[in-house]
């Protein structure tokens, strides 16, 4: 592994792209498109769309030089760019840029104009779009949680898969049934091949079988490193299912798959996704038969092989799913168990739908609508098992924390098998996990006694949450994602929140309102004047109309307190008018919506904390002239610590302690090291959501500190 790493290293290092990406050359390259292109968009700016797409470069032209190369690139273009096909080759101008080191593309290209097609893709993967498209159009007509999920299951298309439901799936551990990973494979052939022996295919005929299966499922999902990567894991897995060699052959055929997968793409050293599908095959191959004996002592063969396959996948994954997330999930055994059945009939129907679409669009919609019942109840068991008050929990992502963690899952390996024997001690353990996932204890050191305000790890976005007493807190902002504050909400026991604020009505601020009106009481909604954008604020209003919540809009300079908790408003003083026009900004990035952010300096315990939204340097400017009192012990940095910021505004809170709330790895380059600078120069201490997961801020004995979800500051 270290070998291969080593050569991925060198195979990105290799050629002058990454010379030419750190001087920011233009260029002119050859490319051959190995992705689908996704259009995305920023909210609150008036930048438009543009589009995301991988590829690699085969030849580029730079500093009066031409150079055959073949190195991954990462390139974000106009919208023209949406046109582009897997397989393509073309050809491009624009400038190339760094990107963060130990990732799996060497740069980043930025081009503003069309690429040159230069050829068409392989008559194959032509006829694969063909049968992909069939399958969305089938299923068109379904809700949007079935359209997403069906071409998700048949060929790992997550392009219409909804973000609350893909957070769902995550938090119930069933995020392999929407991906392509070796376990869905997997899934899939335990689904076929038992169909196949009551056909009465027997023998080598089941091998052949389980191919031709894996190449539809390579072809349709595109042959890429990650769905190669899944096909050699699910031929491991079929070599181990069909008992050809027992456990002893499955772990060399598991060996040689992962050397040769690691000396054809060096890449997936370094990949999280090669590691998961890896552990996830060697957990089922290795330890499920053994579990799945122990369980046939009390229950039926097929019924203990449905319970055997999803617990040791999980088991075998659960440390490395802990060091990327920081969470546990302790529904996942019985969300797959439930789920399960409902798999095999979602996705061969997908695949018959997909095929039908070729021959009769009518008849293809029929099976579209049949694969999306199964679907349905995959999604039920997603949405219910994500909302249990225990369905995940925090775990600290630490070298301690991993290491505490691993050696509780090595206990397990080594002694489940006896309690998975014995009917009594099986019952015993589901009852404890069942009061664990009902009425949860809170996570070991998360979230910390005595915290004032916790910003939560929301993704791309601001979830404040100061704390106002037992199981009360004033919440601003929500985030973009309703699942995501609502767990954070969960995790802090919050119970009733007075008041919520919403700075401004983007939806990174805003989209997440749902979650924190899930199940608990809400006194009011507190909202900027500047109602826009209209959509967002509209979207607002109904929820709060929903659940009978008053909404009302900030005064400048308003005093309010909700027991320890009091705060001022700041900004906005003025706001632009409604005119559906963006007002001037000194920035690219400025907008109005930003700039009528509410600014909040806040009280808790004798700590200041200046709340800003998502202040541009105008507003940031316009607050100082107002003569308002800026020190602080915290800032909240304004808009997720993007790069336009007003040096004279950040100075003036004298803060001991910046935080950022950003997403991981957002395509906004959030925070902006150049902000990141401006704030060491001013000597604060930096914590930021997106690498530390939520942060708590204290005081214990009156002295600033914090405490994060993920590592220990």
């Amino acid at each position: 592994m270290a070998l291969a790493a080593g050569l991925q290293v060198e195979r990105l290092q290799a050629g002058p792209v990454m010379d030419l990406a750190q001087s920011g050359a233009a260029v002119k390259v050859r490319l051959k498109v190995v992705g689908d292109p996704a259009v995305r968009s920023t909210p609150g700016s008036r930048r438009p769309p543009y589009v995301v797409v991988r590829a690699t470069v085969e030849e580029v032209s730079g500093r009066g030089a031409a150079t055959r190369v073949r190195t991954p690139v990462l390139v974000i273009g106009s919208v023209q760019w949406k046109a582009v096909m897997f397989g393509q080759h073309v050809e491009a101008t624009g400038r190339l840029g760094s990107v963060d080191k130990g990732g799996e593309v060497a740069a980043m290209l930025s081009s503003r104009v069309a690429p040159r097609v230069l050829d068409e893709p392989a008559w194959w993967l032509k006829a694969a779009e063909r049968v992909r498209a069939g399958l969305r159009q089938a299923v068109a007509g379904e809700p949007e949680a079935v359209r997403g999920l069906v071409p998700a299951l048949v060929m790992g298309d997550e392009s219409a898969l909804p973000p609350e439901l893909a957070d769902d799936f995550k938090t119930t551990g069933l995020t392999h049934l929407s991906a392509v990973s070796g376990t869905n494979l997997t899934l899939l052939l335990a689904f076929v091949l038992p169909v196949a022996r009551l056909l009465g295919v027997r023998a080598r005929g089941l091998t052949v079988v389980g191919l031709a299966m894996v190449v539809v499922f390579v072809v349709l999902a595109r042959p890429q490193p990650s769905v190669l990567r899944a096909a050699v894991m699910g031929l491991v897995a079929l070599a181990a299912m069909a008992g050809s060699g027992g456990t002893r052959r499955a772990a060399r055929s598991l060996s040689v798959a992962v050397i040769a997968l690691l000396l054809i793409d060096t890449s997936l050293a370094r990949s999280a996704g090669f590691a998961l599908s890896v552990l996830a095959t060697a957990g089922i191959v290795l330890l499920g038969p053994t579990w799945r004996n122990a369980l046939a002592h009390w229950m039926p063969v097929r019924f203990a092989e449905a319970v055997a396959c999803p617990l040791a996948a999980q088991l075998a994954c659960t440390p490395v799913v802990a060091w990327l997330s920081g969470q546990v999930s302790m529904v996942a055994v019985a969300a797959n168990l439930l789920a399960g059945p409902a798999v095999g009939p979602a996705t061969i129907l997908g695949f018959g739908t997909a095929g039908v679409a070729l021959l009769s669009a009518d008849l293809a919609r029929l099976l579209g609508w049949l694969a999306g019942w199964p679907a349905r109840w995959i999604i039920l068991v997603a949405q219910k098992g994500a909302d249990l008050p225990g369905a995940s929990s925090s775990w600290p992502a630490t070298v301690i924390g991993i290491a505490v963690l691993t050696a509780l899952c090595l206990a397990l390996v080594i002694g489940l098998h006896r309690i998975l024997a014995r009917p009594i001690a099986m019952l015993l353990a589901l009852v404890l996990l069942a009061v664990v996932i009902l009425r949860p204890i809170r996570s070991l050191g998360w979230p910390p006694a005595g915290w004032l305000m916790v910003a939560c790890d929301v993704g791309q976005g601001d979830g404040l949450v100061l704390h106002a007493g037992r199981s009360t807190a004033v919440v601003v902002d929500t985030g973009p994602d309703p699942t995501a504050i609502d767990r954070c909400l969960r995790q802090l026991d919050v119970k009733y929140v007075p008041v919520v604020v919403l700075t401004h009505f983007h939806a990174d601020h805003a989209g997440g309102l749902a979650g924190v009106l899930r199940g608990r009481t809400v006194g009011e909604i507190e909202v900027t004047p500047f109602f826009s954008p209209p959509a967002e604020y509209k979207r607002v209003l109904q929820l709060a109309a929903q659940h009978g919540i008053p909404v009302r809009t900030v005064t400048y300079q308003e005093k309010r307190t909700v027991g320890p908790v009091s705060w001022t408003s700041l900004w906005p003083a003025r706001v632009p008018a409604l005119t559906g026009k963006s007002s001037k900004t000194s920035t690219d990035e400025g907008s109005p919506e930003n700039n009528a952010s509410i600014a909040l300096m806040t009280e808790v315990a004798g700590l200041r904390l200046l709340l800003t939204g998502d202040l541009e340097p105008e507003s940031q400017r316009a607050v100082l002239a107002t003569g308002a009192d800026l020190r602080a012990d915290v800032l909240k940095v304004p808009h997720h610590g993007s790069g336009q910021q007003d040096p004279t505004f950040i100075a003036a809170t004298r803060a001991r302690l910046a935080i950022i709330s950003a997403g991981l790895n957002n395509d906004y380059g959030h925070p902006a090291p150049r902000t990141l600078d401006l704030l060491t120069h001013q000597g604060m201490k930096i914590a930021r959501t997106d690498t530390s997961g939520s942060i708590a801020v204290l005081a214990p004995d009156h002295q600033l500190a914090i405490t994060t979800s993920r590592t220990t500051p």
